[in-house]
């Protein structure tokens, strides 16, 4: 979707989305992911070839998206976190 009006004064790209499965859990593991400083979004894509660059490249791949719950997003956070630092040998 394109925002309804010109943004002419934000520096940043820019899209309006549907947040899933609503705002308060997208955003809740939104920023229990980090928030903006690694967000991806594209609609030119699905989510697996994203999941593959995520594999290929040994980066951390997370979806929010309509089965989302806050409590199993912030255990698959930790179980991540482990992961990663198993794999690095930490």
């Amino acid at each position: 979707m394109v925002p309804d009006a010109d943004l002419p004064h934000l520096p940043v790209a820019r899209a309006v989305w549907k947040p899933r499965p609503d705002l308060h859990i997208a955003a809740t593991a939104w920023l229990l992911a980090g928030g903006p400083h690694h967000t991806v979004f594209t609609q030119a894509l699905g989510i697996e070839p994203l999941e593959d660059l995520a594999e290929m490249t040994g980066i951390e791949f997370l979806v929010i998206d309509d089965r989302t719950r806050a409590a199993e997003f912030k255990k698959e956070l930790r179980w991540n976190q482990a992961y990663y630092k198993l794999a690095r040998g930490l």
